[in-house]
């Protein structure tokens, strides 16, 4: 086993001008001579973004012999959900702070590192964790597409260097061209963009409350950097779905955006977005009506942006219901003919399958009445979505013989709290004043690592969670510190300032811990899973207020009933904590986590099992309990399951794709809440995890480990 560090390897960059002695980046991907793929050149392992490799040399027969070949340690915190790519021998990934690097992809040897802000002077970024980055060639030219906070860079992989003809000096920066104005846009990048042809395409992470810039889909010129096209997902006055909004939406609301990815259908030029919520996403008197194109599953012409389909899967979202990853194009057997379709995974659970050119569902999808909200503005849809097949992956109802019997305390603790709770299902609407449950929780269902597909058994996998959250909704009032606070902090760090550790952070007495300085410059610049906040301006009285409540707390001469002036918001989230027992487990029965295999050609189970463990809860003999799971998983030609994901056991494991039967794990330094990828150099497979450590309270900093794995020689 191999193990290089980035700081140990600084000195032999610098000796060699950034570019490792002798190393060239490859033309074009590599292909085995046996035809399967040895490269892994896409986030999701091709352009279809099914995450199966070709490659069978590590199998079921022999995986158990699968060893650490070399390991490659940032030795920076923060946490990595990367999926790295790896073309010709070369790998490339992020750092937890947003660097690029390139590495030997058979030793992990260091060949070169990039760093933003050392090419762009010393200004700050977000460090939100990057999933993966596009990789575009033509001929013998080459780029690799690196989504760095609010910019996208071109980098040369032969050294690392930018590609100065590109956009402005090397980078295009998507707070431009949305309308508004961009230094007052909180913009971010967490999922890559697609290629197709000498564009790529690209969405971004934003904000879920109001201020919060358009969730648009454009594609730049891969070689220039130009803006090629534009699609609105919120609909400008003339356009399609204008109506399903209030007047000039548009030019006050935003988010509705494609943060989790996208695939494209190369042959057929369509490229296939998800989209999630617009904000305010929890309350939406100001976006009475069904809001297209939010939470929809759009498919455009790549060439020029233009809508050919959509599906909406939640009118009006109130719940957060994103669609949390990037679909996967497959081909089924349906009815007895080929039939090209594209999968999109669901936070509710729900599994959509459509005829990919005409948006056809291939199975019949039900209309199906939902509760209504009595919160005064709101206007809840009264119909929503359901596919009748396959059926869904994560549980949709929760009763009290569902509840957590981990112990009698812990069930009667749960039966106790869910008798106060008000639910009525799925699609259960927030109360005023009253705790509300949402099950599943809007951390899933499916999360952001979505599906992976077998094209040679038509099977699909997805991993997903069981776990609920609890939520109510606060008249918007209170100080002018306060009223920004729930506005725009409470969502995440609830309305106590508790937050929900370790995901996110309290706030108690962060007085006593930062100063104004240093919470301004989070609040300015974001930090970890916080977006930026650049339209609280420092010089303004907002900004200040907002500081003050936070360091003193609300001032005893305020008003109770003092209400907000001005604003379009009245009624604030109080907060998600998740629905768990007074030990900090689920409240709910188990498995929280489950793994799922589903033959697409009839939509029915192949296997389910329980997915992660509590290491804690294995010794007092609960084994399959599951657990939360963030990443996804991979399949080979060699019958193979990859997954890692788990957050609790921080493990890598291998499964029979047939049968779900565990075959092989490894403990990892951290937990790798990251998509795995599989490739080959020199005639041996590799599997390769990006381990970071995200979610999981016995690593709050997390951390930043690259491990490959090979058959033990």
């Amino acid at each position: 086993m191999k193990h290089y560090s980035l700081v140990h390897l600084v000195a032999l960059l610098v000796l060699c001008g950034g570019n490792a002695a002798g190393f060239q980046a490859p033309h074009s991907a590599h292909v085995s001579a046996k035809g399967g793929q040895t490269d892994w050149a896409y986030s999701g392992g091709s352009a279809s973004n099914i995450h199966y490799s070709k490659l069978s040399q590590i199998n079921k027969e022999n995986v158990s012999r699968l060893r650490e070949a070399w390991r490659f340690d940032t030795n920076e915190k923060g946490g990595l959900e990367t999926t790295p790519l790896i073309v010709g021998g070369v790998l490339y990934g992020y750092t937890p702070s947003q660097k690029v690097f390139a590495l030997d992809a058979s030793t992990g040897k260091l060949l070169w590192t990039f760093d933003s802000q050392k090419a762009f002077g010393a200004e700050r970024i977000a460090s939100r964790a990057e999933r993966s980055m596009a990789f575009w060639h033509s001929g013998s030219q080459q780029r690799i597409l690196a989504g760095i906070s609010h910019c996208i860079y071109a980098i040369d992989p032969a050294n690392g260097k930018l590609i100065r003809s590109f956009g402005n000096n090397g980078r295009i920066d998507l707070r431009e061209n949305l309308g508004r104005d961009p230094k007052l846009q909180a913009v971010s990048i967490t999922s890559p963009g697609v290629i197709y042809r000498d564009l790529i395409i690209v969405g971004d992470a934003e904000p879920e409350t109001l201020p919060s810039p358009p969730g648009d889909i454009r594609a730049y010129n891969v070689r220039t950097g130009k803006m090629q096209w534009i699609f609105h997902t919120i609909p400008h006055p003339g356009e399609f779905g204008y109506d399903t909004w209030p007047p000039n939406a548009w030019t006050y609301t935003g988010s509705a955006n494609n943060w989790a990815g996208m695939a494209v259908d190369q042959e057929r030029g369509i490229v296939y977005v998800p989209t999630g919520s617009a904000a305010t996403d929890k309350y939406g008197a100001d976006r009475v009506g069904d809001d297209l194109f939010s939470d929809c599953l759009l498919a455009l012409d790549a060439e020029t942006g233009k809508r050919i389909w959509h599906f909406q899967g939640i009118r009006h979202d109130l719940w957060d219901w994103d669609f949390p990853a990037p679909p996967s194009l497959v081909t089924v057997t349906h009815n007895g003919t080929q039939v090209p379709a594209v999968v999109q995974t669901s936070k509710q659970g729900l599994l959509f399958v459509f005829n990919r050119m005409t948006g056809e569902p291939l199975f019949p999808i039900e209309e199906r009445k939902v509760p209504a909200s009595d919160v005064p503005g709101e206007v809840t849809a009264a119909t929503q979505p359901i596919p009748t097949k396959p059926a869904p992956y994560a549980e949709q109802r929760i009763t009290e013989d569902k509840l957590t019997t981990r112990t009698p305390e812990a069930h009667q603790s749960a039966v106790k709290q869910f008798r106060t709770l008000h639910y009525e299902g799925l699609f259960t609407p927030k109360k005023v004043g009253v705790m509300s449950l949402e099950f599943p929780g809007n951390d899933g269902g499916g999360e952001w690592g979505g599906s992976t597909f077998d094209p040679e058994t038509h099977i699909l996998y997805v991993n997903a969670n069981n776990i609920g959250i609890l939520e109510s909704l606060a008249k918007h009032t209170g100080s002018r510190g306060r009223q920004i606070y729930m506005s725009q902090c409470s969502l995440c760090h609830r309305d106590n300032l508790a937050g929900s550790p370790p995901e996110t952070p309290s706030l108690i007495d962060i007085g006593k811990r930062l100063t104004p300085t240093q919470i301004g410059a989070s609040i300015q610049s974001g930090k970890g899973r916080m977006p930026p906040f650049p339209n609280l301006d420092p010089a303004k009285d907002s900004y200040n207020s907002l500081i003050s409540y936070l360091v003193a707390g609300e001032p005893k001469n305020t008003p109770d009933a003092e209400e907000a002036k001005g604003s379009r918001v009245q009624y604030d989230s109080t907060g998600d904590p998740k629905f768990l027992d007074p030990e900090g487990y689920p409240a709910n029965a188990t498995p929280w986590g489950t793994l799922n295999a589903i033959n697409l050609d009839t939509g029915e189970y192949v296997w389910r099992i329980p997915f992660g463990q509590y290491p804690e809860l294995v010794a007092q003999g609960m084994q399959d309990t599951g657990s939360e799971n963030y990443g996804g998983s991979v399949v080979t030609a060699g019958g193979v399951l990859f997954i890692g994901a788990t957050v609790r056991d921080k493990k890598m494991r291998a499964y029979d794709k047939d049968t779900g039967k565990l075959l092989w794990e490894s403990s990892l330094p951290f937990s790798a809440c990251a998509t795995p990828a599989v490739y080959e150099v020199n005639g041996r497979e590799y599997v390769v995890i990006a381990a970071g450590g995200q979610r999981d309270p016995d690593t709050p900093a997390g951390g930043g480990v690259y491990l490959a794995f090979a058959l033990h020689r």
